[in-house]
């Protein structure tokens, strides 16, 4: 039994899919039947109650813990009058074989998932231009091969979706990392670079001319993302590097929607990212309801990136999205 867990536990690290921790334990030469005593010995706090509930005589168990601090060469546990007490190093080994195990149990979970058909849940955070250029061609990939892997995604800007990673509220994001985060909490690998555009209704005062000039819609107003947003900074320096005045007449709302709702009814102008904008003037969006400005300048967003948290290893439903949004890169 303990021999098929190790063997299952390498697999898992062989396919990349494991924590460093869990790594560092293998390559230790602690085994799984190692992590499940330390964690006996932190719930139960007497080697005769954990070598009860590994099912081995007390006598196994006291060389069991021998064997553990010699692989470590520190001591994990003091013996008390009655029961036994872990050292910090023993605290530190607990809390590791925790995560470990837990790792292991999600890991075999859902692979067994993957197998049977019924799939896994992911949950994956993304700006709206990769979102609909690369992951849901990748989702739809996926639905072919995997029908019941669960997908959830958030539309979101990065400032918000770097911290629902770090909050382990998603597996990856496809994003950038704010400015005020330490980029070593994250692995990232940018993968391209998102465009922008401006949009009006169609039958705008704007939408017939050949070129739209700054000066000319400074009148109207403008739904913007909020405040400090990279869109919206963007935006704002193409204003400030032709010396034209920004809007003062602004709605903020990070909803896609109601920006659409918005543009839609009034004389409201918007930026929006050109793979939105494109899709929303095909036939399977709006078929033209909405125009883009022909303006002379580009709006060219920083790259975006696929994130992971550093030191986090993917579920293997997460690593399948992951691996197919990258398919579409290519």
């Amino acid at each position: 039994m303990a021999d098929n867990a190790i063997g299952s536990l390498m697999a898992v690290r062989d396919a990349g899919i494991m924590s460093e921790e869990g790594d560092r334990l293998l390559r230790s030469g602690l085994k799984l039947q190692h992590m499940r005593m330390i964690l006996a010995l932190d719930e139960h706090g007497q080697i005769s109650a954990a070598a009860h509930v590994l099912n081995i005589s007390q006598p196994a168990a006291s060389r069991m813990i021998a064997e553990m601090e010699d692989i470590l060469a520190v001591p994990l546990c003091e013996r008390l009058p009655r029961g036994v007490r872990l050292t910090p190093y023993g605290n530190a080994l607990a809390r590791r074989a925790r995560a470990v195990l837990l790792e292991m149990r999600e890991v075999d979970r859902e692979i067994s998932d993957l197998k049977s058909g019924k799939g896994g849940s992911v949950f994956l955070g993304a700006v709206t231009a990769p979102a609909i250029e690369l992951a849901v061609p990748a989702i739809r990939k996926i639905r072919a091969l995997y029908p019941r892997i669960e997908i959830n995604v958030q539309i979101e800007t990065s400032n918000i979706l770097a911290r629902e990673l770090l909050a382990s509220r998603h597996d990856f994001i496809i994003s950038r990392i704010p400015d005020d985060l330490n980029p070593r909490l994250f692995e990232s690998r940018v993968i391209g670079i998102e465009k922008a555009c401006l949009m009006v209704r169609r039958g705008h005062p704007l939408a017939g001319a050949a070129t739209v000039r700054l000066e000319q819609m400074t009148e109207y107003e403008w739904v913007f993302q909020p405040s400090g947003s990279l869109l919206r900074r963007t935006i704002e320096s193409i204003f400030m590097a032709h010396n034209v005045a920004l809007p003062d007449r602004v709605l903020n709302t990070s909803s896609v929607l109601l920006t659409l709702v918005m543009i839609a009814q009034s004389d409201a102008i918007a930026p929006i990212a050109l793979e939105v904008a494109k899709f929303i003037r095909s036939d399977e969006g709006l078929s033209g309801a909405i125009e883009i400005l022909p303006v002379p300048f580009e709006i060219n967003v920083q790259p975006y990136s696929m994130i992971r948290t550093r030191n986090r290893a993917l579920s293997a439903s997460a690593q399948l999205l992951y691996d197919y949004i990258l398919r579409e890169i290519r």
